[in-house]
């Protein structure tokens, strides 16, 4: 799944603490249940004739599961299409709590307490094993400085966090670095990466979703 992907990322650090702050990391998350949402074929964006306002993400009923991560959005967007801006505000929390108890229950991180008290808790999350992480940040490399064609969980990853300015929290660049990398990134999020390899309806419509959330994210930082 993109955003446990995305998750798992952003966990690969010396303290197992996520390595963007919150909302941000609420939004990009939410962003990436989206996407895959799209990539499945279970949500598009409305277009002129569409009874919803163009834009707005309507629910499909696509063949195969929907993701138990993924499963609340999917069916409050059943029960109302809404602009992805306000899908990601809405569900932003709920789908991060819900992406943390799916790790944990799957084995792939640990929930440890750093602090407690009766109003807020702060929770590291060890890896249990870092080769997924490391094949995710492996693929994400490769696309932005070896210019490989993405995956599209990895053309997913670079489109919401440069949307939201949130590469840094990954990489650590000088300038000429960040001018490499936002220029490719922005070559991957504007859908290039579609071209780059042999690409279906899925990967359409989850690159045609993807402008309308990047656009949203943007608007969100």
């Amino acid at each position: 799944m993109i955003a446990e992907e995305l998750f798992l990322l952003l966990l690969d650090n010396a303290s197992a603490t996520p390595a963007l702050d919150n909302p941000r990391r609420r939004h990009v998350l939410a962003a990436a249940v989206l996407l895959e949402l799209a990539h499945s074929c279970h949500i598009r964006p409305a277009t002129a004739g569409d009874p919803a306002p163009e834009g707005a993400l309507l629910a499909l009923e696509a063949p195969g599961p929907v993701h138990p991560v993924a499963a609340p959005v999917w069916h409050r967007l059943r029960t109302r299409p809404l602009k992805a801006g306000t899908a990601i505000k809405k569900v932003g929390g709920q789908t991060e709590d819900l992406l943390v108890a799916h790790l944990e229950a799957t084995g792939a991180i640990r929930r440890t307490m750093l602090s407690g008290s009766r109003f807020r808790r702060d929770y590291a999350f060890p890896l249990t094993d870092r080769n997924r992480p490391g094949a995710a940040r492996a693929a994400l490399t490769g696309a932005l400085f070896q210019r490989r064609p993405p995956t599209p969980s990895t053309a997913a990853i670079i489109a919401v966090l440069h949307a939201a300015d949130g590469l840094g929290a990954l990489l650590s660049l000088n300038d000429r670095g960040w001018r490499w990398v936002h220029a490719r990134a922005g070559e991957i999020s504007a859908g290039s990466w579609v071209d780059e390899a042999p690409s279906g309806l899925a990967e359409v419509n989850m690159a045609v979703t993807a402008a309308v959330v990047r656009q949203a994210l943007s608007a969100l930082v």
